[in-house]
């Protein structure tokens, strides 16, 4: 039996939490860009929550812009998947299933773009909520009448200017829009970009007004573990045991946070988050975003090619290993969180250090470290950056746990074509595929060099980075040496000897 609206009424699993009828009668009050497991497991968790205990009372309709994948198992399943939520809060087990009714239906923008128009002249819409990842949110030269236009921006724009028109301008049809994209200050980030956008189509004044005073482009954070869909052997156990079939079952960590930016206003708007503490809605969240962005999110991908290059598949089994895990304590007690560039009070970074070791140990998620790894150069210079440069603004002292995670970065990025458009690396005897924006540059860095000139000319290169890393006094040396080291005894040893001189 396939989980679906009409098979609801037939399952009788005990400990899962299944909709009632009457939420499928609720109008569409969110539009959705993207259909990954991040926005399922957080943003639409909280949104069918609140739906559940009739507050928000509003549904989403999800537009996917990419051509990757279709949305054939969505319409197979009613937009209905299960949320499985297994781990530790607060000292107590979790083990929480929930059949999630949030989404009414996916549209292809490919496909289905006169229909996504169609939606932006619906009244009850009330948000926007997007998660594109860190390459989503660029300006690139877009034409908005394209059926679709190419980028996200350009997308929402056109979106917003086919409401403008549907409603006259009418101040009470604009829109709250949240990015959850990983980059700081995402909302107005693309803000900028789409009025940057309306500018280069040429878009009337009276649009740009309204665009600017009735719309509200919320800076936000989220953070929470969502691998997605669970190992084989645990999903056949879970289908026998509620009896249906979802290839849409995704597991998540019981930590969640989404954090937003906005006023009491926004809050009104955004009423789903009076279900659940994990919503924060403030006029400022940089606290939060710090701390996720350099403490969990820094961590992850300054240990990311060290835990995959040394044998490990995910962060649970990398955790069970006392050098992996000491050299992560190390890394985030003496030099992510000293170099944290923003006031936080030593005791509230201890305990989300704290937290995140909690989180990385759980039992119940496996993290894969190759998922980790997308976007892997991006994920670099917006997560670690700052820290380098604030630590050596600090110290003006090698931070060796750091010059060891880029050392094992650029060993990853050892990749080459494979002529079926990917470009992948070769450790441990097995070949992997990097997901990356330079992957073109890190080829031809390695193809045309030895370690020394590898490092050299990565590290100097503005474009990627935004500054010349070869500056920071020993920083090239420390990374080359350890690069050696790796190319010469692998990264488990290295790692291994690395926790005995720590």
């Amino acid at each position: 039996m396939i989980l679906t609206r009409y098979n609801l009424k037939k399952i009788d699993a005990t400990d899962l939490v299944v909709p009632d009828e009457d939420i499928f009668d609720l109008p569409e009050k969110v539009l959705q860009f993207g259909t990954g497991v991040l926005l399922r497991g957080l943003p639409d968790y909280f949104i069918d929550k609140a739906n559940r205990e009739g507050i928000f009372n509003g549904r989403i309709a999800i537009i996917k812009s990419t051509d990757a994948g279709s949305t054939t198992e969505f319409d197979r399943q009613d937009g209905l998947y299960t949320l499985y939520i297994k781990g530790v809060a607060n000292g107590k087990e979790v083990n929480e299933q929930i059949i999630n009714s949030s989404i009414n239906r996916v549209l292809s923008a490919t496909k289905h773009w006169e229909s996504i128009l169609k939606a932006a002249h619906n009244p009850h819409l009330q948000v926007i909520i997007s998660n594109t990842t860190e390459v989503g949110i660029q300006l690139v030269q877009d034409d908005i009448t394209r059926y679709p236009p190419v980028s996200f921006p350009g997308k929402l724009l056109a979106l917003l200017y086919e409401r403008y028109k549907a409603f006259g301008g009418s101040d009470k049809s604009g829109l709250v829009i949240i990015p959850t994209e990983l980059i700081v200050d995402n909302g107005k980030k693309l803000e900028s970009i789409v009025l940057e956008l309306a500018h280069l189509n040429k878009l009337e004044p009276a649009f740009m007004d309204w665009l600017e005073s009735c719309n509200n482009f919320c800076n936000s954070l989220v953070d929470r573990i969502v691998p997605g869909k669970p190992q084989p052997a645990l999903q056949d156990k879970l289908e026998k045991q509620s009896g249906y079939e979802d290839n849409l079952r995704i597991i998540a960590e019981p930590y969640c946070l989404w954090a937003i930016e906005g006023n009491e206003k926004i809050k009104s708007v955004l009423s789903f988050s009076q279900v659940h503490s994990g919503v924060v809605i403030t006029p400022d969240i940089e606290i939060y975003r710090e701390l996720k962005l350099r403490l969990l999110n820094g961590t992850h991908t300054l240990s990311c090619a060290i835990a995959y290059l040394s044998g490990f598949n995910t962060v649970k089994e990398a955790m069970d290993n006392p050098a992996f895990s000491h050299f992560l304590l190390n890394i985030m007690s003496k030099e992510i969180a000293p170099a944290i560039p923003y006031a936080i009070a030593e005791k509230v970074k201890a305990e989300f250090m704290h937290q995140v070791l909690d989180r990385f140990r759980n039992p119940n998620i496996e993290h894969q470290w190759i998922s980790i790894s997308a976007q892997y150069s991006a994920k670099l210079k917006l997560r670690v950056l700052p820290l380098l440069l604030n630590h050596y603004k600090n110290t003006n002292t090698v931070p060796e746990n750091c010059a060891f995670g880029f050392a094992a970065f650029l060993r990853f990025m050892q990749i080459a074509p494979d002529g079926n458009g990917n470009y992948t690396g070769l450790a441990n005897g097995k070949n992997y595929v990097v997901t990356d924006s330079n992957a073109v540059l890190f080829s031809s860095a390695w193809n045309s060099g030895n370690v020394k000139t590898v490092v050299n000319n990565i590290l100097k290169d503005t474009t990627l980075w935004g500054t010349d890393l070869t500056q920071l006094k020993g920083f090239k040396e420390a990374v080359t040496q350890k690069l050696e080291k790796i190319m010469d005894v692998g990264t488990l040893q290295m790692l291994q000897n690395f926790d005995l001189k720590s």
